[in-house]
Order: structure tokens, then sequence, then C-alpha cells
């Protein structure tokens, strides 16, 4: 996340609770509900699972920040009617789980057992590096429970990082005006990790690690307030603190966002947890907008970890919000992206709910924190590439490009493929697939498509994609 300017419930007590090992595989796709209030998304669990999503990711639930004068806009200028900012969430003053943006630890239960009775896991943005820019704003039972306010940050974290490169200010040092908590300290831990466990007790089953990249490895340069590097040991349960330890954490699925950068030590980060492809995003995007794939799309995730530790996006709240570089990109160009990611093999796509009622021209739409999004989470081509991608388990995909790179096939051994035209214009196609001889036809649109010898043929309408299987 980056800014446009406790109770320790034991697991043997609480039986309703669903704390039984679930299964994690690549084939998962994730529902970022982003900004949805917990009531919201537990009211559209429903439709979430049909849509064929096994995760859905919340926004930060822990207490916040109280903007704006509680006001509940996504995004506000001076003088605008309705106030807020979707961001206070992201500045944490305790760590307790509710606030006035998404709901109460009781609506975060409630939502859980709605996950938990459509097969949908949930995933919980935390971010344990920072706490309000206001840090007076910090409750007492926080400043408490670590040994005071001073105690709260790094000895560097209120001096502001200038060379995010620099592994030292980047892991010790105030981003974006947001104080540096010291993560490193053992009474910090001990109280955070009540915090994730109490979640993991109510049906959290994942955990998106904001600014990820912040908070120091072991090998990177210590704080002075800080004794060991120790905080991803402890918060991905390889050491306990204090002797309390992660819940069942072979069972929890865990992402870092890492951004890419000189000098960032992804190889590092993945010993401990899955990664974002930012790098691998951007250049997807750059493809929609061009209206082609490049070859470096195809053969290159750019990133040095393995795509099968990845998390990839269209787009993230990030690219979507702050400098709205994704922003002016069309529902339909992020739809050819989804299901080009959802199609490969590798990598966990990670699909953005953009803002109900968005258009290119009004960013925020509706602009009210708390509501759904569009229904593009739903769209039948998304929904069609969500089940290609479970029904594809373990089939080895081959890509191949035609009419200069416009139109993409991911074929996925022989039992099925995914066509995407990227562009504005329709194409007829005769190209090679991997796919049997046979008649196919899309069940979204019902095109149909022949295939024989290695050669399929058919038409493709501009900015659309088509799902066959093999029978």
């Amino acid at each position: 996340m980056k800014l446009k300017h406790l109770l320790l419930v034991s697991a043997a007590i609480m039986p309703a609770l669903h704390l039984s090992a679930q299964a994690k595989t690549e084939d998962e796709v994730i529902l970022h509900a982003w900004s949805w209030s917990l009531d919201t998304i537990a009211d559209n669990m429903k439709d979430i699972a049909a849509a064929g999503y096994d995760y859905v990711q919340t926004s930060p639930v822990q207490a916040c920040f109280v903007g704006d004068g509680g006001g509940m806009a996504l995004f506000s200028e001076p003088g605008d009617s309705v106030q807020g900012k979707w961001y206070y969430y992201y500045q944490p003053t305790d760590w307790t789980i509710g606030n006035y943006m998404l709901g109460t630890r009781d609506d975060f239960k409630a939502m859980c057992d709605s996950a938990y009775k459509y097969g949908v896991k949930v995933i919980v943005d935390v971010l344990p590096n920072h706490t309000a820019i206001d840090h007076t704003a910090v409750l007492p039972g926080l400043d408490n429970a670590v040994g005071g306010h001073d105690k709260l940050y790094h000895a560097n974290g209120f001096n502001p990082i200038r060379d995010y490169n620099d592994r030292y200010q980047c892991t010790t040092g105030e981003m974006g005006g947001l104080p540096d908590v010291n993560t490193e300290n053992p009474d910090f831990q001990y109280y955070y990790m009540q915090y994730v466990n109490d979640l993991i007790n109510l049906g959290a089953r994942g955990f998106r690690y904001d600014t990820a990249k912040h908070i120091g490895l072991p090998s990177d340069p210590l704080d002075s307030l800080a004794v060991r590097n120790n905080f991803w040991d402890v918060a991905t349960g390889r050491e306990g603190v204090k002797g309390l330890s992660l819940l069942m954490p072979d069972s929890l699925f865990i992402y870092g966002e890492v951004l890419q950068d000189r000098n960032v030590k992804e190889n590092e980060y993945a010993e401990y947890m899955d990664l974002t492809a930012s790098a691998y995003g951007h250049l997807l995007r750059d493809a929609l907008r061009a209206g082609s794939a490049s070859e470096a799309l195809i053969t290159d995730w750019n990133h040095s970890v393995s795509p099968d530790r990845l998390v990839t996006w269209v787009e993230s709240h990030d690219t979507y919000c702050n400098a709205h570089e994704s922003a002016d990109m069309t529902d339909e160009q992020m739809r050819m992206g989804w299901v080009f990611l959802t199609a490969r093999q590798h990598g966990r796509p990670l699909f953005y709910s953009r803002p109900a009622g968005s258009t290119r021209d009004n960013y925020w739409g509706n602009n009210r924190i708390g509501a759904r999004g569009n229904d593009e989470f739903k769209h039948p081509e998304v929904v069609a590439a969500n089940k290609f991608r479970a029904a594809m388990h373990g089939e080895a995909e081959e890509i191949m490009t035609a009419k200069e790179g416009a139109v993409v096939e991911i074929c996925r051994g022989e039992a099925g493929a995914a066509l995407i035209n990227m562009s504005k214009d329709a194409h007829k196609i005769k190209m090679g697939t991997s796919l049997p001889d046979g008649t196919y036809t899309d069940a979204v649109s019902n095109a149909e498509f022949k295939v024989n010898k290695g050669v399929i043929e058919g038409r493709l309408a501009p900015m659309t994609s088509y799902i066959l299987y093999a029978e």
C-alpha cells in the first residue's frame, strides 16, 4: 500500500470455528473485494463461490485512524459533500479486529462463517509495518503492550526513506509519512501474533502482507533497537515468541507485497511466502494497451522467483487508486488480461474489484466505502476463465499467437484451450493448436471453432475471449 499524498482464543476449545486444514494448490484464484464491508462480502459469498473464486481477500480489518470525520467516501477532495479516504484503513491505531470502515469483530466472524458455508477461504490484508501518520492516535492498549510508545517504533522510524533501494532505510524508515514499527520488538511480535491468531480462530485462512519489502530479513541491517531481524520467522510460524506461535501455519496461504525494484531480496523473501509479480502486471498492461502480446509476456515472468510462487494480477488497488496507473484501462481490457493470466498454468491470479459505477472518466464511481464493487468479478468470461483454470489442473501450457500477437491461444495439454483477442478488431484465425480434431463451442458466446490436423479455425470478436474443452 502506498498513500497518495486481543484476545488469544485456544483452538482446542473452539471447534465451531473451522480450524481444519485445507489443501492449497496453484490453481486457486483470489477475488480482492477491495473496500467491500465485511457484511457486503458475506452477503455476496454465494456469488463469489459460484464465480469460481477459491479465496476472497478483505481490506485491512484492524483498528485504524478515523479521518475526515469518519466519512465513508472512497476518496474526497476539500469541499466534497461526502468526505473520506479509502487508505485510512491502512493506518493502524491498534492490532485488534474491527474498524469503522469495514465492520466489527462479530461481522468478521459472520463473514468467515459464510465463506466456510460456500467453500471459500478468507485472506486478510495485514500491515504490521507502520501505524497511522498521526501516531498520537495510537490507542493506549497497544502502547502498553509493547513497553511504551517509544518502544513501538524503530529508532530510525521517523526518518523519511530517501532511497528505497537502501535496505536500512527501506526496512526501518518512515514511508509516505507512516512511522515505521519496530517489528523486531518481541513484545510487539507477541501482541501482533495474538491479532493474527484471533483472525485464524475466527476463520481466516491466509494473509497478504502489505509493504512486506519494508520489513527486514535476517540478512538486512539492524535498527539500533532490534536484536534480530526475525519478524518473518515469527509471522510464518518458523519460531514462536514468548511461548506463542502462529496457528496452523501449514494450512495458510501467505503472500507479501514485495514490489519489484533494484536491490529487492526477492529470493530471500520467497523463503517465507509467495510474492507479488508487480513487473509482470506492468508488462501485461502494456500488451493490453498495445492490443498485442509481446514475446516477453509469453516467455518471461520478469521475476527471479519460480512462477508457482507468484501472485499475479492485471491491476492492483495501488495501480488503480494511487497515480491511477491502470484506471484508464477499460473493463474489457481487464477481462482479456484476466483470462490470459487465469488460463496460464502458473501464478495465482488475483482479480481486483473496481468500484461500483466507475467509468474511465469517473474512477471512484459511486464512491462509497463498504459497497460492493462492479459486476466484472462475475462477468461470464471471467467466470469461464476461473472454472477453466480449475479444470486444467496439472495440464502443461503452450502459448501461441496469431495476427501479430493480437490473438493469443493458451493450450493446456490436449484438454482445453483459451483464445483471447486483445485487439479492437475482429479476426479470423487459422493457427496451430494442441486440441484434438473436432468442433468446439465456447460456452459464453456459442462461437464455434473447428480443429483439423493441429490447426484451429474460427472468428474472434473484438476484445473477446473463448474457452474450449476437449471431450
